[in-house]
């Protein structure tokens, strides 16, 4: 019997993680697997509500509480940490506290390291549920990635995680900004389950085209290196390509490139913070609620 723990990260959606706790106890009732939730909230600033649920088959539920709020990535970086020096655990299951990731997966990818133990199991999203205008952003954003690092990145934090590719991810600065990506670089014999994004429990979508971007330059940021030897080819080939020809409408995708490189070593620079190393440090306290 395996442990199983599930990350969740959450600000001011209290509503939808009890929602998602009923579902997920539910859901492992015929699991022959010892499941805990570990949730990390960051610094929400709605009242929790009292918890009266019964959550039969679930063996513990404690709350991390951040000092600060610090985002989703940093979030689920300081819950493995967490885990990975006080809990005893076989695997870590991240996933978003909003209904967008499905509970009924949680079989599939369970099932599936039971196949390949020794792999890390990511959900491959073969379909979304948003609206055409996200979906069509999200295209921009799978191409954007691909295009600058060469990696066609289909998961998000929806991933079972064996303990030997925890403890690679906890020493990993990249972790701070960018999961799925930090997992791509990290692991590349992975194994997959395919994923439909579900919609949110409660509420419209907190992910905007602002948000959308900058989670693609943080995934990235990951591939600097990468990122730098492309750029580096494709403004050779580009300024040959146009040599003559120089006006400002020419030179604007050449600026655009400049400016992307920049942004990737800002965010680049966010990495080597102190605050990952004692990541720790940013949960203030530790609520058992079973």
């Amino acid at each position: 019997m395996s442990k199983i723990k599930i990350l969740i990260p959450i600000y001011n959606d209290w509503k939808s993680v009890f929602k998602l706790l009923e579902d997920i106890n539910l859901q492992v009732n015929d699991l022959n697997h010892e499941f805990s939730i570990i949730i990390v909230n960051d610094c929400s600033t709605e009242e929790r509500p009292i918890n009266d649920f019964n959550f039969n088959n679930l063996m513990s539920i404690k709350i991390l509480n951040m000092k600060r709020n610090k985002g989703h990535a940093r979030c689920n970086a300081s819950g493995l940490r967490y885990i990975a020096e006080h809990e005893d655990y076989d695997y870590i299951i991240p996933m978003d506290g909003d209904g967008e990731d499905r509970v009924e997966e949680i079989t599939l990818l369970i099932d599936k390291a039971n196949d390949y133990p020794d792999k890390v199991i990511t959900a491959n999203r073969v379909k979304r549920s948003e609206g055409f205008f996200f979906k069509l952003c999200y295209l921009l954003h799978k191409y954007l990635t691909f295009v600058f690092t060469g990696q066609s990145i289909k998961f998000g934090n929806f991933i079972c995680l064996p303990k030997f590719a925890v403890n690679k991810m906890i020493k990993e600065k990249s972790a701070w900004s960018s999961f799925s990506g930090t997992v791509a670089k990290l692991f590349k014999d992975r194994k997959s389950t395919p994923s439909i994004r579900g919609k949110r429990f409660f509420g419209p979508s907190k992910m905007s085209f602002i948000n959308l971007l900058k989670h693609s330059l943080s995934i990235i940021a990951v591939f600097k290196i990468t990122l730098l030897i492309r750029s580096i080819l494709f403004l050779i080939a580009y300024l040959f390509l146009i040599t003559g020809n120089l006006s400002l409408i020419t030179l604007l995708p050449v600026i655009g490139v400049i400016i992307m490189i920049i942004s990737v070593i800002i965010l680049s620079q966010r990495e080597n913070i102190l605050e990952f190393e004692s990541s720790l440090e940013n949960i203030s306290s530790v609520d058992q609620l079973k």
